[in-house]
């Protein structure tokens, strides 16, 4: 049968289709512009959108595995709970969501109670699942190259409680791991969730030591100021959006989100290493940026 990817063309659906290629299995890349599409001669891009119902009961014909990753957008909610409908109808034997670290807790930030909305769908129903539940992204700060490298400035707001970022290349393995050992099953598997971390509870103070180190020059922490935040991000992003990240930003300030012992083992068995570290991420950065 064939495994579903939504999201392919983003950050986490190319890591994922990464991880598939050589695994012997058939792998359909969901995109609205199969035309444009750059991916290998292994995977089949297929034209759909999670937001077009008609072109997902299309593109779900067949369909034996689903990693579902739906897109920041205003009706996220609906397009993740129709999708999950249309699996079912479809008789999908396995699904890999992709959640949110603290979505249950974080129930004043939209994006976060969404995706733990879609969580109770895949409960309730009972259905044969994979929660992935991914930390801030390692690779997000990649668009602190100006203020860190002109201005030796880490500008993101992220405060001192700590925050166990994880980096997506782990995010798009876990998922891949995960889409293979239920595509190979020969029946529908239990219900599993992972939270997807890294192995250190980082801090703006940290993080500002970690790039010191990396770059070899003083680097400062930003501040806290959120009304900053928000505006910058009106610059390239929807006013809801935009006050959904404050929100979030709000919430790790006040009460950070760091993983347990457990979760980490429990991801580093599932990837059979342990969870890589910014550190790796910045040190790497800094080389890159200097060739530049």
């Amino acid at each position: 049968m064939t495994i579903l990817v939504t999201g392919s063309t983003g950050v986490v659906g190319k890591q994922v289709l990464d991880h598939l290629q050589g695994r012997g299995v058939q792998v359909h890349a969901l995109t609205r512009s199969p035309e444009k599409a750059q991916f290998s001669d292994t995977i089949t891009a297929i034209k759909g959108d999670l937001s077009d119902t008609d072109s997902l009961r299309q593109a779900m014909k067949g369909i034996s595995t689903l990693f579902l990753l739906a897109p920041n957008a205003a009706d996220e909610l609906t397009q993740a709970l129709q999708a999950l409908s249309i699996a079912r109808e479809s008789h999908v034997k396995g699904v890999v969501y992709l959640s949110v670290f603290k979505g249950a807790e974080y129930v004043d930030v939209p994006h976060f109670a969404g995706k733990h909305t879609v969580e109770r769908m895949i409960e309730r129903c009972h259905m044969p699942a994979t929660v992935l539940r991914p930390a801030y992204f390692i690779q997000n700060d990649v668009r602190q190259k100006d203020t860190l490298v002109n201005h030796g400035i880490y500008g993101m707001p992220i405060g001192e409680k700590g925050i166990s970022m994880v980096d997506v290349r782990d995010i798009g393995e876990a998922a891949a791991r995960e889409l293979l050992r239920r595509e190979l099953a020969s029946d529908p598997l239990p219900r599993e969730t992972y939270e997807l971390v890294g192995p250190d509870a980082l801090t703006a103070e940290s993080i500002a030591q970690i790039w010191t180190d990396a770059l070899g020059r003083p680097v400062r922490y930003g501040g806290e100021d959120l009304d900053i935040l928000e505006q910058r991000l009106k610059s390239v992003a929807p006013t809801w959006l935009a006050y959904d990240m404050r929100l979030m930003m709000q919430r790790y300030q006040q009460d950070g989100a760091v993983a347990s012992t457990e979760q980490i083992g429990r991801l580093s068995t599932l990837l059979e290493r342990p969870p890589r570290s910014y550190r790796d991420f910045a040190v790497a950065m800094a080389v890159a940026w200097t060739r530049d």
